[in-house]
């Protein structure tokens, strides 16, 4: 690939500003993962977005402008996975570092399935019923918690109530698969992997908080900015969905959501509205980001 062929070639100065301005927004919204981390502590909530995702924070510190976008003077992007060296010598800084297509090529089945995936979900209208039950469902007749340094708000047998209480109607397989034992029979619908792409609907939390996991697969060919936008939406239906949550959260600052009585399920609906109306705005972005990446394999 030459400098010709592409969309536009940052000067050294611009793309290190960009790339500054991204390390401040992660390092504040990840601020308290970091310190918790640095502390040798755990944090209940927020490692869920790197732990279960398995998104290293200094992964997601390294700035990226999108396919089709070169940085001048950036040898410190030679050898990292999915760019390459322009065939310009680039300057005295450094060489002229741009995404590969060959790795564009090797990704075109994953983006695929990705946008596809998707598309689906936007179809569908989006379920705000589900009270974030699944959480409830997680822990539901057992012993056994996910979070062994937090207690559960109600106790077992106040939670097992909750979950008797109410149907549980999760669509999210990768929720579901945790459900325990006596919860599985207990969901409207048996999920499965492969009913993934005809289950998933927007009003999801953990569809949305997918939404991250989605842009940082598409890395290095998607631009930063929206991979950013895409894990601060996820950070925030983390933190509603940890709310609503069996758990009592309070010595780590996070007023639960009270979804055993009815002012806290509609404040849980009032707040899962807000979340699905933002997460369909990064999904027609990011949907809009993989054609245009998918178009650049016809061509």
């Amino acid at each position: 690939m030459t400098v010709a062929a592409l969309g536009s070639v940052l000067g050294a100065a611009e793309w290190r500003r960009r790339a500054a301005a991204h390390r401040d927004r992660l390092d504040a919204l990840a601020g308290p993962y970091l310190r918790a981390r640095a502390a040798g502590a755990k944090h209940p909530v927020l490692d869920f977005l790197f732990t279960y995702y398995g998104h290293k924070p200094a992964r997601l510190r390294r700035w990226h402008p999108g396919f089709g976008v070169a940085l001048a003077g950036a040898a410190e992007y030679s050898g990292l996975r999915g760019y390459q060296r322009m065939d310009e010598p680039g300057t005295e800084a450094g060489p002229v570092m741009t995404a590969d297509p060959a790795f564009l090529r090797s990704r075109a089945d994953t983006l695929t399935y990705i946008a596809d995936l998707l598309r689906a979900t936007a179809s569908r209208p989006a379920q705000l019923s589900c009270f974030g039950l699944h959480e409830w469902a997680m822990v539901y007749r057992t012993e056994e918690v996910r979070h062994d340094a937090v207690p559960l708000r109600l106790g077992a047998a106040g939670t097992d109530a909750v979950v008797e209480s109410m149907p549980v109607r999760c669509t999210h397989f990768d929720a579901f698969r945790f459900f325990t034992p006596a919860a599985v029979p207990r969901n409207n619908r048996q999920l499965t992997r492969d009913d993934q792409l005809h289950a998933e609907q927007p009003g999801c939390l953990h569809a949305n908080m997918d939404l991250y996991k989605w842009a940082f697969k598409a890395t290095p060919l998607l631009a930063s900015d929206l991979l950013l936008d895409c894990f601060e939406l996820a950070l925030d239906a983390r933190t509603l969905d940890m709310r609503a949550s069996p758990y009592d959260l309070r010595e780590h600052g996070y007023e639960p959501v009270r979804i055993e009585t009815p002012a806290g399920r509609a404040e849980y609906v009032r707040r899962q509205a807000e979340i699905t109306n933002r997460a369909a705005l990064l999904r027609t972005r990011l949907l809009a980001n993989l054609d245009f990446l998918l178009a650049q394999l016809a061509e």
